[in-house]
């Protein structure tokens, strides 16, 4: 595709940042329609069920690695000066990471392209989840975070580019990334034709994978017609959320690049598939019991994805289509990571825990207050007295006391 044209007149980085809004808006309203979440992927997945919401990360998650891997075989991209290829790989940040994002993803109840999705839709928790997470991984970029970052990544890098590709490492060659993309989808069909999957939800996994594929290939595209030098990377929402609030409170003068363009694209795109769906409403916290679990998470997701080398989105499927070893590390890490947090949290209460998810069974929530009156204050399970009661009306009469009722009638 001949894009001098556009390259003339707008130059190298408006051109990109075009690019960005266009994948954006497009990942935003295929994200939007089919409810892609990889939170609720790996929830479904930790209860012992393969259900519709992993059938449908699992469709897009596959046309990921298809569609990009087919671009690669047909010699349209070459992802070689990618930044999850070409930099000094951090095995030891995306074990650590990973697991910190996972945590922190169970805690704000979605990871952060989801945030950003259900933001544009009215969610206020969203909202403030993912201004804390940009604000945390920017402070872990270049602010206090950082030589925390710095020395966890330390531990166990890969320098070798050889071993920086999962493909390589194995022993196989560049068109196995194909054939392994082409498995991948057949389980995500037999999965999503046993779970019955709706048509928004083929739709929608199948366009969020094609957006990763695009958003390589028009990178790479540009970088190598443009006369300025051009970054060729995918889809993420660490570094481009960071560098979007930096945006705005930058000099308008500031540069533009194809993250700039991604995190609004991707909100506009949510927001009209939203408005066009009527799923518009706005929702905020149930109180502070609620909002605790929140700025947690949002801060370990912050930390955690720029520890990884991305978020769910960014490391997990965009550097998981081109078969990053740090990518598939880290992934494997958020799954894990998210497990344990929504068993310890959500099915055992043991930690920020509230009345709505704090197990299963009486023995398990009695346990869990007996266990949780050992940790700090703030990260105790809260009873029945501290949540406050929701305003229900009067509640319907047992079957015994309206039994007794129609005998004082009669």
């Amino acid at each position: 595709m001949d894009l001098t044209g556009v390259l003339d007149a707008l130059g190298a980085p408006a051109t990109v940042a075009l690019a960005g809004l266009v994948v954006g808006v497009l990942f935003g309203g295929f994200a939007q329609r089919s409810r892609f979440c990889l939170r609720a992927a790996v929830v479904e997945f930790a209860r012992g069920s393969i259900g519709g919401k992993v059938s449908l990360w699992f469709i897009a998650f596959a046309a990921a690695v298809l569609f990009t891997q087919g671009l690669i075989h047909l010699g349209q991209l070459d992802v070689a000066e990618a930044r999850q290829l070409s930099g000094v790989g951090s095995l030891s940040g995306a074990i650590v990471g990973g697991l910190i994002f996972g945590v922190g993803m169970i805690l704000t109840r979605g990871c952060p392209s989801r945030l950003l999705v259900l933001s544009a839709s009215g969610n206020l928790r969203a909202l403030f989840s993912g201004l804390l997470f940009a604000v945390t991984a920017q402070a872990a970029l270049y602010g206090v975070l950082a030589p925390l970052r710095t020395e966890v990544a330390g531990w166990w890098t890969v320098q070798d580019s050889s071993v920086r590709h999962a493909l390589t490492l194995l022993g196989l060659d560049a068109g196995a990334g194909l054939i392994l993309g082409l498995l991948f989808m057949m389980g995500a069909v037999y999965f999503a034709v046993r779970n019955r999957l709706s048509a928004w939800a083929w739709v929608g996994g199948l366009g969020v994978g094609a957006t990763i594929a695009a958003a390589w290939w028009v990178t790479y595209t540009v970088s190598w017609q443009a006369f300025d030098p051009v970054q060729i990377e995918g889809i993420s929402f660490t570094g481009p959320s960071a560098d979007t609030l930096m945006l705005l409170l930058a000099p308008p003068d500031a540069p533009l690049d194809f993250d700039v363009g991604l995190v609004p694209g991707v909100f506009l795109g949510a927001f009209v598939a939203a408005w066009l769906a009527r799923d518009l409403k706005l929702e905020g916290f149930s109180g502070g019991t609620a909002m605790r679990r929140y700025i947690v998470g949002a801060v370990f997701m912050g930390a955690g994805g720029m520890l990884a080398g991305g978020c769910a989105v960014g490391a997990g499927v965009t550097g998981g289509a081109v078969f990053a070893l740090t990518a598939w590390v880290a992934l494997f890490c958020m799954w894990v990571g998210a497990a344990i947090a929504d068993l310890v949290v959500d099915r055992w209460g043991l930690v920020l825990g509230d009345q709505a998810t704090m197990g299963e069974n009486a023995a398990t929530v009695a346990w869990a207050r007996r266990v949780g009156a050992f940790l700090p204050g703030p990260l105790r399970p809260s009873t029945p007295a501290a949540r406050a009661p929701r305003d229900e009306g009067p509640s319907p009469p047992s079957p015994s006391e309206a039994g007794r009722e129609r005998e004082r009638a009669a």
